[in-house]
């Protein structure tokens, strides 16, 4: 029986090759599969690819600012944590509640979505039957060990890089004239209005889905905590995850523009659950492969699933590490003999559970909790970019020299400024229809995050009478106990 000390302690079982696949995974899901033609059709060829480049390159400076706090103390649930030690313990708190609820909500939206994409399949067969299975599955994987996860995580996410590795090579023989009849070359990039369509609002508009698109990259931060070897996995992992998602993301949407032009009207109907109108289903198609369209569903059920899957992950770790830090009740920063933080998933679970259940007995409370949760992960990525630019001056304040550190952010201060910046923009850009249109319903609905998020830090600050912590007086230990 494991003692005291152990049970507090989650298992580092995680490899590097299950980091790499655990960020690429939560990155390459639906966004790309099916939404990501409405990114065409909204912005022209040459806005979205604009548009992704530059969340792409935020992305960068993301990952390497938690890499270097990741690499020097590699905790899970990182967020909360580093917020709470190298700025305010109230930001940390609110940091903390917010992607843990943010996860637990997506976790019961990919298990409602799992319904959709079985009916493509079994149309007769209620859809509560198939999200109640999937969700004891996504438990079960979970519960067994984060090995398991991390096994599960690494063969669903195989699956969706060889689709899209495959999807290039068709797209490219299809643009070429090898596949398909003629060649088609560049010419729908200067059709009509191409290659930029409506301008400069049009392409910032497609900043959120970008910006939707590459959440869950952020992931690795989560996985710090249990992975063998943090200073040598982290780095490795975040170098190969970058380019990979860059280059999946750019050269996909660079083919779909060039095949199918803006204006179709298959590209304006894109939405997360019609397989059919999926730009990868369209190309497909149009070279002749059979049950394209039963494949690409096959695929997007492997990606909402691994969706769940990191999901019940992250919000489980985050809620463990809150419970020992002291942000939440001290019985979820327990774990099992197996390093499992069981009571953390059993609530996380729970939530997920009901808030599923809600979409049956009253959708406006589940759309509500849905739209309450949209903001969480550019707070989070917010969050990110503030504390590593403090860690960073804290850390040369103190007498440190950035050679001490395992892994450092190139680019300091341009990049975690950048971030912030792009950040601060994707957050006020969530519905900006809204504003200018004074649409105060939808308004609420869109930003609901932000208020949630101040209300927890004000409270926390106000009983607790934190303070911005002085770059002096910031804790730099590298391995902190967690308080009992």
């Amino acid at each position: 029986m494991a003692d005291k000390t152990q049970q507090n302690q989650v298992s580092r079982e995680l490899k590097t090759r299950h980091l790499s696949m655990i960020a690429l995974g939560g990155s390459i899901g639906t966004g790309l599969f099916v939404a990501s033609g409405s990114a065409i059709a909204g912005a022209g060829p040459g806005g979205a690819i604009l548009a992704y480049m530059a969340i792409g390159l935020m992305v960068f400076f993301l990952m390497t600012s938690l890499g270097e706090m990741a690499t020097y103390i590699p905790v899970s649930g990182s967020f909360s944590e580093y917020a709470s030690r190298f700025v305010d313990p109230a930001v940390g708190f609110a940091l903390g509640w917010n992607y843990w609820f943010n996860w637990a909500i997506t976790v019961a939206v990919d298990i409602a979505t799992t319904a959709i994409v079985m009916h493509f399949w079994l149309p007769s067969v209620p859809g509560w039957i198939f999200s109640l299975s999937f969700l004891a599955l996504i438990f079960l994987i979970n519960i067994i060990s984060v090995k398991s996860f991390g096994e599960t995580e690494y063969w669903l996410s195989l699956v969706k890089v060889i689709t899209v590795l495959v999807f290039l090579v068709v797209g490219i023989l299809t643009i070429v004239g090898i596949l398909g009849g003629h060649p088609i070359g560049l010419e729908n990039y200067t059709y009509h209005a191409a290659p930029f369509v409506g301008g400069l609002p049009a392409t910032l508009s497609v900043f959120v889905v970008a910006g939707f698109s590459f959440q869950g990259t952020e992931l690795i931060g989560i996985t710090a905590g249990e992975s063998e070897t943090p200073e040598t996995s982290i780095p490795k992992a975040i170098k190969q995850v970058f380019w990979r998602i860059l280059l999946f993301y750019i050269l996909a949407i660079a083919v779909i523009a060039a095949i199918i032009p803006y204006t179709s009207p298959n590209l304006l109907g894109s939405g997360a659950s019609d397989v059919a109108i999926s730009p990868f289903t369209l190309v497909f198609k149009r070279i002749g492969l059979a049950g394209a369209a039963s494949v690409m569903n096959a695929v997007i059920l492997t990606s909402v699933l691994s969706s769940a899957n990191s999901g019940m992950y992250a919000s489980t770790r985050m809620l463990w590490a809150m419970g020992n830090s002291g942000f939440a009740p001290r019985i979820f920063g327990k774990t099992n003999d197996r390093g499992v933080p069981l009571p953390a998933l059993l609530a996380t679970t729970a939530v997920g559970a009901l808030t599923f259940l809600s979409s049956i007995m009253g959708p406006n409370v589940y759309q509500l909790l849905v739209a309450a949760s949209g903001l969480t992960g550019f707070l989070a990525w917010l969050g990110i970019a503030v504390s590593h630019y403090r860690f960073r001056r804290a850390f040369i304040k103190q007498g440190h020299q950035v050679s001490e550190l395992v892994y450092h952010a190139r680019w300091f201060p341009i990049g975690p400024i950048l971030a912030i910046i792009m950040s601060v923009i994707v957050i006020a850009g969530q519905d900006i229809s809204s504003v200018a249109h004074f649409a105060w319903d939808r308004l609420l609905v869109s930003y609901m995050s932000i208020p949630l998020f101040l209300i927890l830090m004000i409270w926390y600050k106000v009983k607790h009478k934190t303070h911005l912590i002085p770059l002096d007086q910031v804790d730099l230990t590298p391995h902190r106990e967690h308080r009992q």
